[in-house]
């Protein structure tokens, strides 16, 4: 990888780290309104989180725990990213063979 892409992944990382600490811990908007209008008792969980409300099983420090729920969540949309982004890269890639092939006759 590129050098820049390290400095941007560290740095992603870093942010994860020192800023999800400070994450609001009011409801977002979409848990407000359920909660405002009553259907919140409601609600079914479809699958269950790995990490519930950002905070890691087994961690005990809620500002610990929350900084290791940023590296994981990040770490994670990094790499499904980086994985489509190589997904369509290569179906880019062998798109244009297939192009070059036509028109070339072979």
């Amino acid at each position: 990888m590129r050098k820049e892409i390290w400095i941007l992944l560290i740095l992603a990382v870093v942010l994860a780290v020192f800023i999800s600490p400070f994450a609001s811990e009011f409801p977002d908007g979409l848990e407000r309104v359920g909660i405002d209008y009553g259907f919140m008792d409601n609600e079914k969980e479809l699958i269950e989180s790995p990490i519930p409300d950002y905070a890691v099983p087994g961690i005990t420090n809620e500002k610990v725990a929350t900084s290791v729920a940023g590296i994981i969540g990040t770490l994670l949309t990094l790499a499904i990213a980086y994985g489509i982004g190589s997904l369509v890269r290569n179906r880019s890639e062998t798109g244009s063979e297939l192009r070059n092939q036509r028109i070339s006759g072979k």
